[in-house]
C-alpha cells in the first residue's frame, strides 16, 4: 500500500474509532442502571444484566480495535488527535437522545478542550521510544493507581454541584485506569517477547500481568458508567485527558520519556491543559441543568455510587428506561432540562 493510500485509511479508521467511542458514550450515559434493592445491592449484577450496556461493550471494543487498525497504518500524530473527535460526535448525539439542541455554552467548551487536547496529545508523545516497565514497577505503579482510584472514585458529596464533581472524580478516575492498562499492556508484550527489563518472568508473574491489565481495563470502563451519571460531554471530555496524561506521567517518570520540544514541551502542556480545564468548566456549565443520565420527570437521581478498591465503581441512576438504548432512540422517559455536561 502506497503511503497517500495509508494515510487515508488510517484517517477513515480513526474516524470510525471515534464514532464507536462516541455511540458507547452515549449508550452508557443513557442507561438507567437501577439499584436491585433500596440500599444499591445487586447494582453490578443488574448492570451486567442489561442487554444495552453489552452494545456499549462492544461499541467501545469496536473503537478499540479501530484505533489500534489506524495506528497500523498511519502515524501517531495524525491518529491521536482525529481520536479527540469523539468528544465533537458524542455532543449532538447526546443531545438528540435527549430531544434538545447543544447550547452555544457546550459547542464553546467542546471547542477549548478539543484544542487542549490536541496539544496535550502533540507534545506528550516520546522524543524517543521508552522502554518497557520491569516487573517491579509495574507491581507498583498497578498499587499506587489502585489507592488512587479508590480516593478519586469514593466521594460522598449530595447535591446537584456534587453530583457533577463525583462524575468528574470517577472520570478522572476512568482515563487513569485506562491509562495504566495500556502502560501494562506494553510491560506484558515485553514479558511475552521474552525483552522485560530485569530477570526473565516466570509464568505466575506473566499471569499476575495479565490480571492486572483485566481489572484496570474493566475498572475504567464501569468507571465512565458511573460518571456518565453527572452528564455526558464534562465526563467524556475527562476521560479522555486524563487518560495520555497518565500515561505520559509514566512515561516520564519510570521510562526516561520527556516532552517534545524540550523545556517548551512542558510549557505547550500546561498551556494545553489550562486550555483544556477551560473547555470542561464550560461543558459542566451546558445548558445548567442536571446531568445527562441523572434527574427523570418527578424523581430524583436516586443513585448510588460504590466505592472503588482498584478495580473500578458503577453508578446506578434511577428512573430512565433502558429501552431502545442500543439503537440510540430516545427513551420513554425523557430527562427533564439535561445539559450535555470526553
Amino acid at each position: 500500500m502506497n503511503p497517500a493510500a495509508g494515510t487515508a485509511l488510517a484517517v477513515l479508521l480513526s474516524l470510525v474509532s471515534a464514532a464507536g467511542y462516541a455511540l458507547a458514550a452515549v449508550a452508557q450515559s443513557r442507561l438507567a442502571a437501577a439499584p436491585a434493592s433500596p440500599d444499591g445491592r445487586g447494582a453490578l449484577r443488574a448492570l451486567l444484566a442489561r442487554g444495552q450496556w453489552w452494545w456499549a461493550v462492544g461499541l467501545n471494543a469496536a473503537g478499540a480495535l479501530a484505533h489500534v487498525a489506524a495506528l497500523h497504518h498511519g502515524p501517531l500524530t495524525l491518529v491521536q488527535p482525529l481520536g479527540a473527535l469523539t468528544l465533537v460526535a458524542a455532543l449532538p448525539l447526546g443531545a438528540y437522545c435527549a430531544r434538545r439542541r447543544v447550547t452555544r455554552t457546550e459547542w464553546r467548551g467542546a471547542l477549548w478542550t478539543l484544542a487542549g487536547l490536541v496539544g496535550l496529545v502533540a507534545v506528550t508523545g516520546p522524543a524517543a521510544p521508552g522502554e518497557a516497565l520491569s516487573l517491579r514497577e509495574a507491581l507498583a505503579v498497578a498499587a499506587a493507581t489502585a489507592l488512587l482510584i479508590a480516593a478519586l472514585s469514593s466521594g460522598r458529596r449530595q447535591g446537584n454541584g456534587g453530583r457533577a464533581g463525583r462524575g468528574l472524580g470517577h472520570a478522572t478516575a476512568s482515563g487513569i485506569a485506562s491509562g495504566v492498562a495500556s502502560a501494562l499492556t506494553q510491560t506484558l508484550t515485553a514479558a511475552l517477547a521474552l525483552d522485560l527489563p530485569g530477570a526473565e518472568p516466570t509464568w505466575w508473574q506473566t499471569a499476575l500481568l495479565a490480571v492486572l491489565i483485566s481489572g484496570f481495563a474493566t475498572g475504567g470502563l464501569l468507571l465512565s458508567q458511573a460518571a456518565y451519571r453527572g452528564g455526558l460531554a464534562a465526563p467524556l471530555a475527562v476521560v479522555n485527558l486524563s487518560n495520555p496524561a497518565a500515561a505520559a506521567v509514566i512515561g516520564v517518570a519510570l521510562l526516561g520519556e520527556t516532552f517534545r520540544a524540550g523545556a517548551w514541551g512542558w510549557l505547550a502542556a500546561g498551556g494545553a491543559s489550562l486550555i483544556a480545564a477551560r473547555g470542561v468548566v464550560l461543558l459542566t456549565k451546558g445548558g445548567g441543568g442536571t446531568g445527562e443520565a441523572g434527574v427523570a420527570t418527578g424523581t430524583g437521581a436516586g443513585a448510588v455510587v460504590g466505592t472503588s478498591t482498584g478495580a473500578g465503581a458503577v453508578a446506578e441512576s434511577g428512573g430512565l428506561p433502558a429501552a431502545r438504548i442500543a439503537g440510540l432512540a430516545a427513551p420513554e422517559a425523557e430527562p427533564a432540562g439535561v445539559p450535555l455536561a470526553r
